[in-house]
């Protein structure tokens, strides 16, 4: 069998802002079921890349392909219409919420004109014990009381609420503990064994080795980097971060 076809392709895309070139020309394929690391130092065009296929900041040029077909994702609306869901860095939960109000926030769901507690009670609880989460003793604590490791875990929960082919984590373990980052690359480790493609974008190269499949590098806008997690190792991708290796894109 060959290889599945790439839940997102993006071919030549461009991006720029004013007379700075962000994006050149980049490369970038994500197949479901597996965790595809972005990694690359600051201002490599990380977020902007990201920011394309969320629809906040629409490429310039270039080809973008969901499920085998060309579309322009113009808006976060369509973005979460295909089934893109972002998990940014701040997690934007609501402390003062509870765990079901937070997965349910914006969406929620009303029956007969009132909010359907125990649809999205039974929902949110269906959600974590899907994704094997032992750590939530109650879908009703509030937010505030969750340890970081926690907190990331509900802002992951949320974004797969619903019928979701592509999960973004940006940085997902940063500021965690150690027994925190085990338990959220475990939950990485599961979304992509239901079959969702995970795209992680991250710093610490160990976390990035512990989970990923294949690494993309991104050094100032150009895709320098495309490889199999397996038969590379942190030192080239140190250097492809750095530029003191040169690109080897292709390389599976």
């Amino acid at each position: 069998m060959g290889a599945p076809l790439p839940v997102i392709e993006l071919l030549g895309v461009e991006k720029s802002f004013g007379a700075v070139d962000v994006l050149k020309g980049v490369d970038f394929a994500v197949e479901p079921g597996k965790v595809t690391a972005l990694v690359g130092d600051n201002g490599a065009g990380k977020s902007t890349l990201i920011k394309g296929l969320a629809g906040i900041q629409p490429y310039d040029k270039g080809i973008v392909k969901f499920d085998g077909k060309e579309i322009s994702i113009e808006s976060p609306r369509l973005a979460a219409s295909l089934g893109i869901e972002v998990v940014y860095q701040d997690l934007a939960l609501c402390d003062n919420l509870d765990i079901v109000q937070n997965m349910f926030l914006g969406r929620e769901e009303v029956y007969r004109g009132t909010l359907n507690e125990s649809a999205m009670e039974k929902k949110a609880s269906q959600t974590l014990a899907g994704l094997s989460v032992k750590t939530v003793k109650s879908v009703r604590q509030k937010v505030e009381r969750l340890s970081g490791g926690q907190r990331q875990t509900v802002a992951i929960a949320r974004a797969v609420l619903r019928d979701t082919k592509v999960v973004i984590l940006d940085e997902p373990t940063a500021a965690l503990g150690v027994a925190q980052t085990e338990q959220v690359l475990a939950l990485v480790k599961r979304l992509a064994d239901k079959g969702v493609a995970v795209i992680m974008i991250s710093h610490n190269l160990v976390d990035v080795f512990a989970v990923a499949d294949k690494i993309y590098v991104l050094y100032l806008g150009k895709m320098v980097a495309a490889l199999d997690a397996k038969t590379t190792n942190q030192n080239d991708i140190v250097g492809y971060i750095t530029g003191t290796k040169s690109a080897q894109m292709g390389n599976k």
